[in-house]
């Protein structure tokens, strides 16, 4: 609903199995076998490799609770700046920035749905004597953590806060895409380094170890942080006596974690070590070529193709809900950290719903699970039309009554068994659809498309509100209000731009019917997928 509590189909979407991240290119995996599936590929490689003599035995979790407690800290760090970012637009929201400028914010998610573009790259480039993962994770981490100590010198003035300016939303999104990226690179980094930090039989911690990481890292940068930086917030249930700001600042919290990035990052690069004997023996470049090689192979089988194409197009008609809602919902009065707060009561339901969904989905047709939830996820676009058009007639001058609350909370709970519903059957369908000899690739590949299929929608979304809102000029005759210089001159004639047709609900109404239409022509044809053969998936042979 909004990026706080927003799908986890933008960019900090949980990616199933990512702790298998197989896009380590080996030097004993050519390119040439990659292509026809005759090797694992590097992440599984080296996740498989058996004991050299006198290496790692069979070691229980406790023989490796540092290493586990390591892998959940870096995944923490990881989330701070996803959550940070998932909170700017309710705060630029708040300072009544435009939704041209959410739409170029947004760009922001793109790079956790991009970053197959240059994981080859991290995998395969790195330097012998430092570690293969340690020489990004290292570098990467270090330039996070000085950028967020100089941005905590910046933030202040990008936001807006001095002078009466405006928030500068050009530097604000070059700034946070840079923080994305860089954290999509440490989380290849860290996702390969979990298979080879952690023994065979414990490595399956890693998933457990990216799930809460990632998720309590995003609640410290999110949900905690639009808290404490709340004024009323902290005033109501922190404090004796009020005061006109919140605890913190962004400045101040962008200080603190940067600070706690560069110590972090020093303990790990001085006294974590590598383990040398599943280090490659030869260090070779060349198979980057070969792992996209690989994925251009893949998305070439028309099986695939149909997919990509399908899934990039199936979500079109949730993105007036799931990327709008919560933005007019700030804009109606309701206070951005009680919309963050709502996140809390939703976790023990988003733990529940993959586990009881997945029995659904576990057999040979999970995508009848997907197409099933979406008419039902399609229809709350328009209940969550009907509650931002409700905010303001629900408002007093305390603030919105428990009821309120309540229902919101009712649809985003509904909301999310929708969401689950649709996600869960998408990553079980790309698991039973991906050749198991190049598996992580093809998953990689197939998650990817399935994330930038939530992006964009939501990116033309937010730009398009604007656009669709008709305005007038109320209290001067003969202005306008249809461009920004037409709605100052407005202002100079003693006048004021009034809203006579919101943007949203023209969207919402669109996106609805854009959806229908998707579930009806080209749903059946998204489940028919199912019926293709095991070789349709199968990448062809090459000797």
């Amino acid at each position: 609903m909004s990026p706080a509590i927003a799908a986890k189909e933008g960019g900090r979407q949980r990616r199933a199995g990512s702790h298998h991240h197989c896009l380590d290119v080996r030097s004993e995996v050519p390119p040439a076998l990659a292509l026809c599936g005759d090797g694992l590929p590097g992440g599984e490689a080296e996740a498989l490799l058996p004991p050299e003599p006198g290496s790692r035995g069979t070691r229980g979790c406790r023989a490796e609770l540092g290493s586990i407690l390591l892998l959940l800290v870096l995944y923490v760090l990881q989330g701070i700046p996803l959550g940070l970012a998932g909170s700017v637009p309710l705060i630029l929201q708040s300072k009544s920035a435009s939704y041209t400028d959410q739409a170029f914010f947004s760009f922001v998610f793109w790079p956790f749905s991009l970053k197959l573009l240059w994981a080859p790259l991290v995998d395969a480039v790195y330097l012998r004597g430092f570690g293969r993962r340690k020489s990004w994770l290292v570098p990467t981490q270090y330039i996070l953590g000085l950028f967020m100590i100089y941005m905590s010198t910046q933030v202040d003035v990008l936001l807006g806060d001095r002078e009466g300016r405006g928030p500068d939303v050009v530097a604000l999104t070059v700034t946070f895409f840079l923080f994305e990226f860089l954290a999509a690179t440490q989380d290849i980094a860290v996702d390969g380094w979990a298979l080879t930090m952690l023994s065979r039989e414990n490595v399956g911690y890693a998933s457990t170890c990216n799930s809460v990481g990632q998720t309590a890292g995003y609640f410290l940068g999110n949900v905690l942080f639009l808290a404490l930086e709340s004024a009323s917030f902290c005033n109501k249930y922190l404090r004796f006596q009020p005061q006109p700001r919140g605890i913190v600042t962004l400045s101040d919290f962008l200080f603190f974690w940067g600070a706690v990035f560069i110590i972090t990052t020093t303990l790990v690069a001085l006294l974590k070590k590598e383990n040398k004997e599943l280090t490659p023996t030869k260090e070779e470049t060349k198979g980057i070529t070969g792992t996209y090689r690989l994925l251009f192979s893949i998305i070439k089988m028309p099986a695939v193709l149909t997919f990509c194409l399908l899934i990039l197009t199936a979500k079109v008609g949730f993105s007036a809900a799931d990327a709008v809602t919560g933005l007019k919902l700030v804009e109606e009065g309701v206070p951005k950290e009680h919309l963050a707060l709502l996140a809390v009561p939703m976790v023990p339901l988003q733990i529940i719903l993959p586990l009881i969904i997945s029995k659904y989905t576990a057999g040979p047709q999970p995508l009848n699970t997907f197409y099933k939830a979406m008419p039902f996820r399609l229809l709350l676009g328009l209940e969550f039309a009907f509650l931002v058009w409700w905010t303001p007639k629900v408002k007093d001058e305390g603030g919105f009554p428990v009821y309120y609350y309540v229902v919101v909370l009712l649809s985003y709970a509904l909301h999310q068994i929708t969401l689950y519903s649709m996600y869960v059957a998408i990553m079980a369908f790309n698991a039973k659809v991906s050749d198991p000899l190049i598996g992580g690739t093809y998953m990689t590949l197939l998650n990817t498309v399935s994330n930038l299929g939530g992006n964009w929608p939501s990116t033309v979304a937010l730009w398009l509100v604007d656009p669709l809102t008709v305005k007038e000029c109320a209290g001067a005759q003969e202005q306008t209000c249809g461009t920004t210089v037409a709605a100052e001159l407005c202002t100079k004639a003693g006048g004021s731009c009034v809203t006579t047709l919101d943007g949203y609900y023209v969207e919402s109404v669109i996106c609805v019917i854009l959806g229908f239409g998707w579930w009806f022509l080209l749903g059946p044809k998204f489940k028919k997928l199912q019926e293709e053969g095991q070789s349709s998936w199968k990448c062809k042979r090459i000797n």
